[in-house]
C-alpha cells in the first residue's frame, strides 16, 4: 500500500489568493502589454 504523506499547512494551490487591487497591480508591474509586437502599420495607423 502506498505511503500518503499528510501535512498540516495549507496547500498554495488550493489556498485562495487575497484581493489586489487593479491599480496597486498597475503600480507594480506597469501596464499590460500584448503579445506580439504591433506592426510597422499598426503603429503608423495608431490601432491597438
Amino acid at each position: 500500500m502506498p505511503r500518503i504523506f499528510q501535512s498540516g499547512r495549507a496547500d498554495p494551490w488550493t489556498s485562495p489568493r487575497f484581493h489586489s487591487d487593479a491599480t496597486l497591480r498597475s503600480m507594480s508591474h506597469g501596464k499590460i502589454l500584448p503579445m506580439e509586437e504591433p506592426s510597422f502599420f499598426e503603429r503608423l495607423l495608431g490601432r491597438r
